[in-house]
């Protein structure tokens, strides 16, 4: 999270210069009361009638190749479809007693549309296949004229993105059509037409979807619709309009033919790039034909110009041709074929998907992107705060790192020997200073300034796969920005551009939507602001005194006016999607369901429509392969909703995607904030951290928000000495046991407790070990001793307790239980003791979320973990300070011992400061471990045997269950394995 803890303050005026979005147009779902009940014949039939778009495919026969859930495929090349209307085919398949089906499409040639490998996931009903999107409506409904009354309305998708229409509507006095309505038609780019019979009605109501579950309904108020023709567009109707296309020449021109294809093979995988078509309207898409191998010839759409295709056949020979394809559909020549010969396959996965692996091998390094590496300037951009918070001065906008950055020094990481890499908030932010990601407004939408052609954020998932790396993806279901939430909702604030505010409040641009990178053409700003202010009082408003001033002026002297900035107070938020105060108590009640902070608008998450805004958002990141969720302000959100609605929608969706093994391992991590040394959070079970790893224990009421304060109250009557202990993370004596999961609620955390008391290793180890009995499994913990929010103690300073003491935390977090986890730069202690974060009110080089590039700046390239194969430059410098040796030998060792990555561990027998015994079984795998770190130790009532110190190399044979270790020194250590190989990597600074 970015902010602090802290009471609020009331803002100042440059607070208050915040950027935001369209007005909300989606709703989530139609008003319940106007949905009509699925008819019964429906609900028991049992067939798929699936509609496939012809247009940019122009095959001579379309095939459906098909297997119902839980069946057989048919025979190749499958059934052939049937003409339904123009540009569209069909086929209607008996699915027995199957709730879905796979399917592909081909030409009965050879070529197919496999969904890019994936098959397409299809259920019962009316489905359509278009250009790659699966949707849910009869695209041929109501095509021929229908008599009596009609209404021909024309709806605008260009500020949606919707890739198809439907009309879901009511005549005046009828019956609703079953959702999700009719399919609409394509009329022009960025309109869709649909003319429907009303008999003697002379009016309608409607809705319109996208067949996935998108909803437009006049936030709530549906659409009314007269006879005639009719648009709708930005919530706008007008009755008795032209026909918006027929001043539109149909566009016939097709784009060039894409250049310059180069492909190239790393292993099993083909990355092709090109460049840009250009077209009269615009390139909407390009499709990618591959010939080769055994698997015929496929086509596949993509909307950059570069395009990854993996699972291909070893030491092959593959062919590709690319065409780009307008929004008319106009297809071009193909270009030039570009040849490729794959090598070996790796020993990796497929790109796309997650490693899969149990998440205790991989310790993990922590990225602000936006501050990282920067490797493409085009990206970046400073925002509206650029000179008044000094970064100009420094050359230094706070969007400066980027996806393409990360990806070229993913080698560095890697010969540091982290196999996970933690990012923060991918999606599209807006505020003043948004860099951070926390500042969701499009949680649909990748912010473009993190992104470059040829280095999206599949492109970075895929390369960190790539190198047995793992990509955890920082989310947050807790918040939005002070804007609201693109396609959920955002609110309208009075803005009057006077002689006072004109330079604050941008000149409307209907035509233009914020994405945070393009600068608007009228304000010459990438933070334009036009879309989301206005002097009218919007529909259904319930700010008060819209628009009068409030008696009160900024720090410049500028009139104040009410409802000019959004709060949970205002009322510019609707109370079923939004909560509606300010957090008064933060070991409360009100903690999780209150504001945190005036640029945080807190989501309702009890609500069904904001629940289903998150999961729709983050089931595409991981479609996309992400690895794990570290999971922002977790505590803020009832453990009930995470139990019912959150967890369990990630492992549903882990498991569709990629298996149940893969969903075991997929690492949900959560921010749960506890400030304070005791083990309960001042007393307060619901606000400590291991509380959110365990099950409910208890039914509660059907309803989200009604369960949330029973079970608050439940767990708090219950106090501290009632809830559930876990010995999963104890040896029993020096035996591994198999460890109960199964009160685990799928959250993992931060260790929060050993964070605040990392000021001194010791103090970390003995604060650690006291809470363990009270997660669920401790092994899972992920431990660091600072981050972007906070040092040790609640310190708002990098940690500055010294490189010695460094080492010393190093060795601890490496070697007992929990996931190792760093911070950018601590392995130079870059920033040590600069504030943290202060806002805009300081330059971000003065502080620890300062720009890392320069000490990134050359080449690195990674023989392997830990081990560099090469180095340049700044870089080069950087891998030699004490603690990156120091870091990579630690990871080497842990790497090497089963025991240090996922072992029990037990502290029984053992004298000195931080001792233990730790071990691993399962299988044929059987490691033991004893650790003593700094200090001396003399462990008792251990196996006899052979042991083999991993740092020294040193052997000792025990015969009486005794081995005793002298005190290694501040930050160096002693881990005896038994029947151990050796000594693991070469003396260093500390580990000698």
């Amino acid at each position: 999270m970015k902010r602090s803890h802290a009471r609020r303050l009331r803002r100042p005026l440059t607070a208050l210069l915040i950027t935001g979005s369209l007005l909300s147009l989606v709703q989530a779902v139609p008003r319940a009361d106007d949905l009509p009940a699925e008819p019964v014949a429906e609900a028991a039939a049992n067939t798929a009638t699936v509609f496939y778009y012809t247009k940019t495919r122009n095959w001579s026969q379309y095939n459906l190749h098909y297997a119902p859930d839980g069946g057989a495929w048919t025979t190749v090349p499958g059934v052939a479809m049937e003409a339904a209307c123009t540009d569209w085919v069909k086929k209607t398949v008996d699915l027995g007693s199957a709730s879905g089906l796979q399917a592909t499409f081909n030409n009965g040639s050879g070529t197919w549309d496999n969904n890019g490998g994936a098959n397409y996931a299809l259920g019962t009903g009316n489905i359509t296949v278009k250009d790659g999107v699966v949707a849910h409506s009869d695209p041929c409904a109501d095509t021929e004229t229908p008599s009596g009354n009609t209404a021909t309305v024309y709806y605008s998708t260009e500020a949606l993105g919707w890739s198809t229409a439907n009309i879901h509507y009511q005549p005046a006095g009828g019956s609703w059509t079953t959702v999700p309505g009719i399919g609409m038609q394509a009329a022009c780019t960025g309109w869709w037409k649909q003319t429907v019979a009303l008999g003697s009605a002379s009016s309608l109501k409607a809705a319109f979807n996208n067949g996935n579950g998108t909803w437009d309904n006049n936030n709530g108020a549906d659409y009314t619709i007269a006879t005639g023709t009719s648009t709708v567009k930005n919530r706008t109707v007008v009755n008795g309009a032209t026909d918006p296309c027929a001043a539109e020449e149909p566009d016939t021109e097709a784009p060039t033919a894409p250049t310059e294809v180069s492909a190239s093979a790393d292993g099993v995988s083909v990355v092709l790039t090109w460049e840009p078509s250009t077209d009269n309207k615009g390139v909407s898409k390009y499709q990618v034909t591959r010939t080769g191998g055994g698997g015929g010839t496929t086509v596949t759409d993509t909307g950059s110009t570069v395009f990854t295709d993996t699972g291909l056949e070893e030491k092959t020979e593959y062919s590709y041709t690319v065409k780009a394809v307008d929004a008319a559909g106009n297809v071009s020549a193909a270009s030039t074929p570009a040849q490729v010969t794959t090598g070996e396959k790796p020993d990796a996965p497929a790109a796309g998907t997650p490693l899969g692996t149990d998440p205790r091998k991989d310790p993990i390094y922590f990225v602000l992107t936006a501050r990282f590496n920067d490797g493409d300037s085009s990206n970046n951009r400073g925002g509206s705060q650029h000179v008044k918070s000094g970064n100009a001065a420094n050359n230094d906008p706070m969007f400066r790192g980027d996806f393409k950055g990360l990806v070229q020094k993913l080698d560095y990481i890697k010969a540091l020997g982290f196999s996970a890499v933690w990012i923060t908030p991918v999606v599209l932010n807006r505020s003043d200073y948004d860099y951070h990601g926390y500042h969701g407004y499009d949680f649909y939408k990748v912010d473009p300034r993190l992104e470059s052609a040829g280095a999206s954020y599949q492109d970075l998932i895929n390369a960190a796969h790539a190198k047995g790396m793992k990509i955890y993806q920082d989310v947050v279901y807790n918040h939005s920005s002070r804007w609201g939430a693109k396609g959920l909702y955002t609110p309208t604030v009075y803005g009057v551009r006077d002689t006072e505010w004109s330079w604050y409040y941008d000149e409307k641009n209907d035509g233009f939507e914020y994405d945070g990178l393009t600068v608007e053409t009228k304000s010459g700003k990438s933070y334009y602001n036009g879309d989301l202010w206005s002097t009218a009082e919007p529909s259904g408003n319930t700010c008060l005194n819209w628009g009068k001033p409030t008696g009160g002026k900024s720090a410049e002297g500028y009139t104040l006016y009410n409802c000019q900035w959004p709060s949970p107070t205002s009322g510019m938020f609707p109370t079923a999607l939004y909560h509606q105060c300010w957090i008064g108590n933060w070991e409360g009640e009100d903690s999780r369901s209150c504001w945190l902070h005036e640029d945080l608008a807190d989501f309702n998450t009890e609500n069904a429509t904001v629940q289903n805004y998150l999961i729709g958002a983050y089931d595409k990141y991981i479609d996309m392969g992400v690895d794990g969720f570290r999971v922002d302000t977790a505590v803020h959100i009832p453990r009930t909703t995470w139990n019912r609605r959150f967890l369990p929608a990630i492992q549903e969706r882990v498991t569709q995607k990629f298996g149940a093994e893969a969903a075991q391992n997929f690492f949900v991590f959560g921010e749960v904030a506890a400030f304070v040394n005791d083990k309960w959070n001042r007393g307060s079970v619901n606000h400590s951290a291991q509380f959110y790893t365990w099950k409910e224990r208890k039914e509660y009421d059907a309803d989200d928000a009604k369960a949330a304060l029973e079970m608050y109250d439940y767990e708090q009557q219950l106090g501290t000495g009632n809830q559930p202990t876990s010995t999963n993370a104890f040896l029993q004596g020096n035996s591994y046991h198999t460890p109960d999961h199964s009160k685990f609620s799928g959250m993992n955390v931060i260790d929060m407790r050993m964070h605040m008391n990392f000021g001194d290793a010791h103090n970390a180890f003995s604060n650690g070990k006291d809470s363990d009995d009270s997660y669920n499994d401790a092994t899972f913990n992920v431990v660091y001793v600072d981050s972007h929010d906070y040092g040790p103690n609640k310190s708002s300073e990098r940690y500055t307790g010294g490189t010695d003491a460094w080492a010393e935390n190093m060795s601890l977090m490496w070697t007992f239980r929990g996931i190792p986890t760093l911070y950018y730069g601590s392995e130079i202690e870059f920033q040590a003791g600069k504030k943290i974060d202060c806002g805009p009110s300081c330059p971000l080089a003065t502080t620890g979320r300062a720009y890392y590039g320069d000490h990134l700046a050359g080449e690195v390239t990674a023989a392997d973990f830990s081990r560099v194969a090469s180095a340049s430059g700044a870089v080069a410098t950087t891998l030699d300070k004490p603690l990156v040796k120091h870091v990579q030998r630690l990871n080497q060792i842990r790497r090497a011992i089963p025991a240090l990555q996922m072992g029990q561990y037990s502290t029984e027998g053992i004298s000195g400061g931080m001792a233990f015994k730790r071990r691993y079984t399962s299988g044929s795998t059987d490691s033991f471990a004893l650790v003593a770190v700094t200090d001396g130790a003399t462990f008792t009532g251990v196996p006899d045997g052979r042991y083999v110190d991993a740092v020294t190399g040193d052997v000792r044979q025990v015969t009486g269950g005794t081995l005793t270790v002298a005190a290694p020194g501040k930050g160096n250590l002693r881990v005896y394995v038994l029947n151990g190989s050796g000594r693991i990597g070469t003396a260093g600074p500390y580990l000698k």
